[in-house]
């Protein structure tokens, strides 16, 4: 997922600092009692405050709680057994969206949205896989881990870095002008502490050559990967539109993105209902599917000879025929028009098909469940998927004779393969149609006693 929180400061016994990031005295938290005692910080204590803490299933744990003195804001905590603690303070807001993040594989975020999972680095998440149901990931090239050994270089003057107060600090703060003397000072006070984790696993940054300076994209260049202009894409990050995700860099007020990633958001729409929608459509202005067209076109025909090439009809355009009745009676024979076409509009000899292949596995998997009970087989026995109920029910409505005959091999179909007796079928389905669908219960009455077979006589 595109990490779109962005982190206000550090706390100060974090063990992978954000770099640019300010710290901020977290003393006032139970950091090292564990989740549930950061969760009770807030839950529960007072307006507008709260509290969490989950076991992750990457391992550790996470939390987060309202800040107890400044309300408006909050912390968000996560803690890896190997990989050591990261406490970030936030807008009080944000903290549950971080830490529905932090549930997943990722454990720290870098360069507007880049993860790490305490191996490797990821680009931010935006294309959605249907198969896995999650976003596919995709490595970053040729990254390099930056740890704080790797930029503490002894030339910084961490007494020129202060450590703010939580009651007293500015969201709007700006970043450190030197914030290597704030990192060293930070890593004064993390050597002071039990059983410290090593400087040199201290994550601070990532390195790569897709995120150097001369590689990143500006605004028109993001856009043209779009296929948007560059107003347009403007529009949408002042409103928070079209999932733009975080720049990679501000370079002189400018937002700055990675060619990877831009291309990856290029690559989002293009697969986005919107971009389907524009790929599927007809070319006019309605943006209809082509099979909608279609449609639309067969009755745009068919209205305007009805209206139009009747003379009948036509006549009633004049003025004193304008009336109320008259208008009624012409959109009546309209709305007949449409209802005897379904037929034409809805695949009947396609439907039925698939109806009959769908209740034979649900059934099937009924069975299944069924097995080890013993007993004879009820028709409550068999259950059918709530989508398919429904479908059913919309399907015998609509095309009673068509479902007449699918139902029928529908019966004969669970005898034969499957063991159901046909009455048993019938009456599953005449249950699920009318309990989970939206068939009346007279009507499906009707519909099953001209359908299921009679009992034999004698």
């Amino acid at each position: 997922m595109v990490y779109d929180i962005r982190p206000l400061a550090n706390g100060l016994r974090t063990d992978h600092p954000v770099p640019g990031l300010p710290f901020v005295d977290d003393s006032h938290l139970p950091l090292d009692d564990g989740p549930d005692a950061i969760e009770a910080v807030g839950r529960n204590k007072g307006e507008g405050m709260w509290g969490r803490c989950d076991t992750s299933r990457e391992g550790g744990w996470l939390a987060f709680t309202t800040d107890p003195i400044a309300h408006h804001l909050g912390w968000a905590v996560r803690h890896h057994p190997e990989h050591g603690r990261t406490v970030l303070l936030l807008r009080d807001e944000d903290t549950a969206s971080l830490h529905t993040c932090w549930l997943g594989v990722p454990l720290l975020f870098r360069a507007g949205g880049y993860w790490w999972d305490g191996e490797a680095w990821y680009r931010p998440g935006q294309i959605w896989d249907p198969v896995t149901e999650d976003y596919t990931r995709h490595k970053a090239r040729a990254t390099a881990t930056v740890h704080a050994n790797d930029m503490l270089d002894g030339h910084a003057q961490p007494e020129r870095a202060p450590v703010h107060k939580v009651a007293t600090f500015d969201p709007a703060v700006a970043a450190p002008a030197n914030w290597l003397d704030h990192l060293t000072r930070w890593a004064q006070h993390h050597q002071r502490r039990n059983d410290p984790l090593p400087l040199e696993k201290c994550v601070v940054d990532l390195a790569s050559p897709e995120l150097t300076g001369d590689r990143l994209l500006g605004v028109p260049e993001m856009a043209a990967l779009g296929g948007i202009t560059a107003s347009t894409l403007r529009g949408y990050i002042s409103r928070g539109e079209n999932d733009v995700p975080l720049p990679q860099a501000i370079v002189g007020g400018r937002a700055q993105w990675s060619r990877p990633v831009a291309e990856d958001w290029a690559e989002a729409r293009r697969r986005s209902s919107e971009g389907l929608r524009d790929a599927m459509s007809a070319g006019d202005r309605h943006r209809l599917a082509p099979g909608a067209a279609q449609i639309r076109d067969r009755f745009s025909e068919t209205f305007f000879s009805f209206l139009w090439k009747r003379p009948d009809v036509r006549k009633r355009w004049g003025l004193r025929h304008r009336n109320e009745p008259s208008v009624r009676e012409v959109a009546d024979q309209l709305a007949f028009e449409v209802a005897d076409s379904l037929r034409r509009i809805i695949p009947t000899d396609a439907l039925g098909p698939t109806i009959r292949h769908a209740v034979l596995e649900d059934f099937a998997t009924s069975l299944r469940v069924r097995e080890g009970r013993g007993g004879q087989l009820k028709a409550f026995d068999l259950i059918l998927s709530l989508p398919l109920a429904k479908m059913l029910s919309w399907f015998i409505q609509h095309f009673p004779t068509s479902a007449q005959w699918y139902i029928g091999e529908i019966m004969g179909e669970a005898d034969k393969h499957l063991g159901i007796p046909a009455r048993v079928t019938g009456e599953a389905l005449r249950r699920s149609a009318t309990t989970n669908g939206e068939l009346d219960g007279q009507a499906a009455k009707e519909f099953f006693s001209r359908v299921a077979p009679r009992e034999p006589e004698g």
